[in-house]
């Protein structure tokens, strides 16, 4: 009886624990900002490589430490450099405005100053950076608001504890008034000689200081001008001292960096601007809740989910007022924020389309910054810059998409006329901006890009020299632009605009080969440029494909008519010739030329390969979905849980091409959640196969739409049924007004196809 009593009273007091303890596991969940690592895709497939970024959510300053010259895989790096401020347009892009900390003789070289490092010893968040720098005994953090930035570094004892401040590119630093400030100049194109400008204090008053330029060291000096330039501050420091330095920025003037500054860390309370960050990006993050899947794909998820509130759309107003690159003046907001907008040939794809359901507040001001770009200088988004762009005119999908998924806040009469002058008078010619030329009146009378002849010699001056003619990619996104333009000149009736521009749209009929079945290049004359069996559908085009393609092959381009799909099954004799076109593209290997190294160097953007299918570049992120159209929505649903397992993960190598700022990762979202927007500019979703048992997406207004995934698992990835607001739904797709206006999918998953579900008849 005491044994039987004593077991009951540990068993109750066990159970007592263990209820406590959940209890205050419940207190304290992890938030999807925990999930998140910085460092996924920081050793590179082939090219570029992530960094840990440290920035606010749509914030103009981002930070990052400067790792080892030559070494692109930066998570391989073994030595810190110093810590990069750097400004988001588009120009500012690379080393700006550095600090860097160093123990001992003043040195002013970087690689002097350099400190190895351990990413055992480091921490990486979206809002705060810590890391110690091993040579030095140096504790170096920083954290970020929107306009500014605030460092903290502990120092080890020592009469000669350095910090320098300094500019790469050229500028002006100056030391006066207990502040550093100065300016420096982006060196690209239409932006040439726009500065930045930025104002620095320090919490503790240095022993000495002065200034340097290369090879040169001017004690006491408080200016220098020129690059690679700056002030350095000499500290004597007892173990664990900390100095504080901070630093406001602006494109507007000095006085406005000092200003955004003070309005944004008027203290010194390192750890309220650290808390705030977290704040704001946990409330970005959680415009989408998710339960279920695995640690990896939960990581995996809100890392890419932070990379998409990155870099490409970046907010630079600065309390009222915004310096526009676009006429070189200051203007007031007049109640819109301005946007630095990326450029849009990947992003339009699902990035930006993305913001449209995450950040329905941001939408019409986006869409007005293009506006304003053509009320300044007369063109519209990437033309009005006059610097280079890829191919396409995407602003007409971005602000189509934005116009038929409901935003209306802003004059979409004039943002046709900007969408229409950009697609009659600015040239297609890839990476070039100007008037047309004698390749584009090709295209508007002949409804095609012309290729360059064999053997010939290029003799249009604005081709660029590496990137070429790119001539059948150019007609195929153009196509997509003009079938955009079409869609708003319809809803404005404007029907000599809209007449005109389908039938461009239809210009894909003319590069289609149906000797070979591929997308296929013509020179002016309208012949193709290759007899039949001339042109190799893996290898053709040189360098990248850019001879026709663009950094993809005629695989990837063939299927590149998402707005017109009925059109291009056509052209392909029916949905079951359409379905069996991408099977090969799934398995097609390297058409027996060569190795898969002998490709990717001639290919170096198609990693992520999947037979020629290649998940590492932009191009094609809506290929996998078209079995939807087909009849065989389960072979979507197989292959994009194929291309989420194979070609993402938490690790450094967990992206497998050029994030290009946050697109590849924007597929990677939409995709784990069950669907994409395979033809941005019409309002529809298309759907896949879901990660996650339940998604919660905060959609605005105080609307959700939640999506259940019943038995879903990594076996269970085809649909059995689907449910919509409780109505069965046969179609793979739904509309955004569906989403927009909250409501409930339910998808039930099977691990057997269901062959006959989604079947459009």
């Amino acid at each position: 009886m005491m044994k039987t009593n004593s077991f009951c009273q540990n068993f109750l007091i066990a159970a007592l624990l263990f209820f406590t303890a959940c209890g205050r596991f419940n207190e304290n969940p992890r938030e999807p900002i925990d999930y998140v690592n910085p460092y996924i895709g920081s050793i590179g497939h082939l090219l570029t490589a992530t960094t840990p970024d440290v920035q606010l959510p749509r914030g103009m300053v981002r930070l990052i430490p400067l790792t080892t010259p030559g070494i692109r895989d930066t998570y391989l790096a073994d030595e810190i450099y110093g810590f990069s401020v750097r400004s988001l347009s588009n120009d500012f892009s690379v080393g700006d405005f550095v600090i860097t900390v160093k123990k001992g003789n003043l040195k002013t070289d970087p690689g002097e100053n350099a400190s190895h490092f351990d990413h055992d010893h480091e921490i990486a968040t979206p809002y705060y950076y810590s890391v110690r720098l091993d040579d030095s005994d140096i504790n170096a953090e920083y954290t970020v608001s929107d306009h500014s930035a605030i460092f903290r570094f502990t120092f080890p004892e020592s009469d000669s504890s350095n910090v320098l401040l300094s500019v790469t590119r050229e500028g002006s630093v100056f030391a006066g008034d207990n502040a550093i400030r100065g300016f420096l100049l982006s060196p690209y194109g239409r932006e040439k000689g726009r500065k930045l400008y930025f104002h620095s204090v320090m919490s503790t008053k240095s022993q000495s200081s002065g200034s340097w330029s290369p090879g040169k060291i001017t004690a006491g000096a408080a200016e220098t001008v020129g690059r690679n330039t700056g002030i350095y501050s000499v500290f004597s420091t007892s173990e664990g001292e900390q100095v504080n330095v901070k630093v406001g920025f602006s494109y507007i003037s000095s006085e406005q960096a000092r200003q955004n500054l003070l309005n944004e860390i008027p203290d010194w309370d390192f750890n309220s601007v650290k808390n705030k960050g977290r704040e704001r990006w946990n409330t970005a993050l959680g415009k989408i809740r998710i339960k279920g899947g695995t640690e990896n794909e939960r990581v995996t998820f809100y890392t890419a989910l932070y990379r998409v509130f990155g870099r490409k759309t970046t907010n630079v107003t600065e309390f009222g007022k915004y310096y526009s690159i676009y006429d070189d003046k200051v203007h007031e907001t007049e109640g819109h924020d301005f946007y630095q907008l990326g450029e849009s040939w990947g992003s339009c794809r699902s990035l930006f389309p993305l913001g449209l359901i995450l950040e329905p507040e941001r939408q019409d001001d986006i869409i007005n910054s293009y506006i304003r770009s053509y009320e300044q200088c007369g063109f519209l988004g990437d033309a009005a810059l006059n610097r280079r762009v890829m191919i396409g005119r995407h602003e007409a999908v971005t602000i189509t998409d934005a116009y038929f998924k409901g935003f209306r806040g802003f004059d979409v009469e004039k943002a046709f006329s900007g969408m229409k002058k950009n697609a009659t008078e600015v040239t297609m010619i890839p990476w070039r901006n100007g008037p047309v030329t004698e390749l584009d009146s090709v295209y508007f009378i002949k409804g095609f890009f012309p290729a360059l002849p064999q053997a010939a010699v290029e003799w249009v001056p604005q081709v660029h020299s590496f990137e070429k003619r790119q001539a059948v990619s150019v007609t195929l996104e153009h196509c997509w632009d003009d079938w955009c333009l079409a869609q708003m000149a319809k809803s404005l009736n404007k029907t000599n605009d809209y007449d005109y521009f389908m039938r461009r749209s239809k210009n894909y009929l003319n590069l289609y080969d149906d000797r070979i079945g591929f997308m296929a290049p013509k020179t002016a004359d309208g012949n193709w440029l290759f007899d039949k069996g001339g042109l190799d559908p893996v290898w053709s085009g040189g360098q990248g494909g850019r001879d026709y393609y663009t950094e993809t092959n005629a695989w990837t381009y063939t299927f590149h008519v998402q707005q017109d799909i009925p059109g291009l099954i056509d052209l392909m004799g029916g949905k079951a010739n359409l379905s069996a076109k991408l099977d090969e593209l799934f398995q097609e290997q390297f058409g027996g030329r060569g190795s898969k190294y002998e490709f990717l160097r001639q290919f170096p953007d198609m990693t992520g390969l999947i037979g020629q299918y290649h998940q590492g570049n932009q191009p094609g992120y809506h290929i996998p979905y078209l079995y939807n159209y087909s009849g065989e929505p389960w072979k979507t649903q197989k292959i994009v849980r194929e291309i989420m397992k194979i070609w993402y993960n938490d690790t450094p190598m967990g992206i497998c091409g050029d994030e290009d700022e946050g697109e590849t990762s924007s597929w990677f979202v939409f995709s784990s959640l069950g669907f994409f927007p395979v033809c941005p500019g019409k309002p529809v979703y298309d759907i896949g196969s879901p990660l996650f048992r339940k998604v919660t997406i905060d959609v605005g207004k105080g609307r959700k739409f939640i999506i259940k995934a019943r038995n879903v698992s990594s076996k269970n990835k085809y649909i059995r049924s689907v449910s919509l607001n409780g109505q069965r739904l046969d179609d793979p797709w739904f509309s955004h007004s569906n989403l927009s206006e909250g409501g409930k999918l339910v998808l039930q998953m099977d691990p057997v196809p269901n062959k006959k579900w989604g079947i459009l008849r």
